[in-house]
C-alpha cells in the first residue's frame, strides 16, 4: 500500500500542494526571475529564523552546509558537542577536511549542558563551537537558550548550530541567541522533499570568511555569500529551481498558519507522543530535554519494529527504528512539518490495535 503519512524523523510528509509546486516549469538560474525567487525566499526565511542575517541556499542535504561551515570558518580549532550520531558528524566532517577539532560526547540520552560548553571555551583553544539543537538519533532537544548565554561571553568564537530537524517546528531566534551560522534543510520540519539546505550567516561569520578566504568551491560559504552580494541573490552553481519554487510556496503556507500557531501545534504533538510513550514504553531522553519534533522511545516491550512497520504500511503509515547502536533498543516517531495532532492520534490508535496495547 502507498505510504500516505510518514512518521519518521525525515524525510517527512509533504502536502500535495507543495509537491505540485515541484512541477513548476524551470526558469533560467541567471535571470532576474531567479534572483527575485531567491530574494523572496531569503526574506521569508529571515522571518522564520527571527534574523536580519544573510541567507544562503545549497542544493545539498543539511550535511553539505555543515561541512562547508566547519571547513570555511575554523582558523584555530573547533569544539564539537555531540548528543548523538548527527552531532558527531560535525567532528567527522572536520577530520575528513583536515580541520583540527575536538569532540565531546554525552552519555546516550543526555543533553549538552552550558557548563560543559563553558569548560571548553574558557581554555581559549577554540574559535568555532558546534551544537546540535535537535538530535533525531536520540530525540534530544538541547538547551540552546542557556548555551547561548555561555557562548556570548566569547566574542571571538563562531557558533554553528544544526537546526536541521527543528527549524520550522520550534522557535529559533537566531539574532537574540547570537547564532553565527544556523543551518537547516528541506526534508524535516519545513516539510519539503529532501535536496535543499539553507543557512543564516552573521556579519561576524562573514568577516571570518573574508579573513580565511575560499576553502573549496561548491560548499564554500564565502562563495555562497559572494553570489548573494555580487550576483543579486543567485546561487554559485545550478540550483534545484524546483525546490526553490516549493520552498517559496511552503514558506507562504507557514507564515499564513502563523509562526506561534505552528510552534504550538508541534508542542501539542510532542506532548501527546511523550505521554503515550511514557504510558506504554519509556521515553529515551533525560526528562526536560525531549525533542518537540521526534520522540525517541525506549523499546521496553521488545517490540519487533520491522513487523510493526509491516502492519503500519498496510494502513499507509511508517515509523522508524532506532538509529545506529540504538536500533531495536529504541524506536522513533516523527511529529513535525505538516502533520497534525489528529494524525498522531490515528497513528497511536493503529499501533495500539496492532500490538494489542490497552
Amino acid at each position: 500500500m502507498e505510504i500516505k503519512k510518514l512518521f519518521i524523523p525525515g524525510p517527512t510528509y509533504v502536502h500535495p500542494d507543495v509537491l505540485a509546486k515541484m512541477a513548476t516549469p524551470p526558469i533560467g538560474h541567471r535571470t532576474a526571475e531567479a534572483s527575485a525567487l531567491q530574494r523572496g525566499i531569503s526574506e521569508k526565511l529571515q522571518q522564520l529564523m527571527y534574523t536580519t542575517n544573510k541567507i544562503v541556499l545549497s542544493t545539498s542535504s543539511g550535511t553539505g552546509l555543515m561541512e562547508g561551515a566547519i571547513r570555511s570558518l575554523t582558523q584555530k580549532k573547533a569544539i564539537v558537542f555531540s548528543v548523538g550520531a548527527f552531532g558527531k558528524r560535525w567532528w567527522e566532517l572536520a577530520r575528513l577536511n583536515g580541520i583540527e577539532a575536538d569532540l565531546h560526547e554525552e552519555e546516550p540520552g543526555h543533553p549538552t549542558m552550558p557548563e560543559t560548553v563553558e569548560h571548553y571555551l574558557k581554555t581559549g583553544q577554540y574559535d568555532v563551537v558546534t551544537v546540535t539543537h535537535n538530535e533525531t538519533s536520540t530525540g534530544i532537544q538541547n538547551p540552546i537558550e542557556s548555551i547561548a548565554e555561555v557562548v556570548s561571553k566569547y566574542p571571538d568564537v563562531i557558533w554553528l548550530v544544526d537546526t536541521v530537524s527543528s527549524l520550522g517546528g520550534v522557535k529559533v531566534e537566531v539574532d537574540r541567541l547570537g547564532i553565527d551560522v544556523c543551518i537547516s534543510s528541506s526534508q524535516k520540519a519545513l516539510a519539503l522533499p529532501p535536496g535543499l539546505a539553507l543557512a543564516s550567516i552573521s556579519p561576524k561569520a562573514e568577516e571570518r570568511l573574508k579573513a580565511i578566504g575560499p576553502r573549496g568551491y561548491y560548499l564554500d560559504l564565502g562563495t555562497l555569500v559572494k553570489y548573494v552580494d555580487e550576483k543579486d541573490y543567485q546561487y554559485s552553481c545550478t540550483p534545484s529551481i524546483a525546490h526553490m519554487f516549493a520552498l517559496d510556496f511552503q514558506l507562504d503556507r507557514i507564515l499564513k498558519e502563523g509562526l506561534e500557531n505552528r510552534f504550538i501545534r508541534h508542542v501539542e504533538m510532542a506532548e501527546y507522543m511523550i505521554n503515550w510513550a511514557s504510558h506504554f514504553y519509556r521515553v529515551f531522553p533525560q526528562p526536560g530535554f525531549e525533542s518537540m519534533t521526534v520522540t525517541c522511545i525506549e523499546n521496553t516491550r521488545k517490540t519487533d519494529i520491522g513487523a510493526l512497520n509491516k502492519s503500519l504500511r498496510e494502513r499507509g503509515m511508517l515509523i522508524s527504528n532506532g538509529y545506529g547502536s540504538l536500533k531495536d533498543k529504541t524506536f522513533r516517531i516523527g511529529h513535525m512539518g505538516d502533520l497534525t495532532l489528529e494524525d498522531m492520534e490515528a497513528l497511536t490508535e493503529a499501533m495500539e490495535e496492532i500490538l494489542g496495547l490497552n
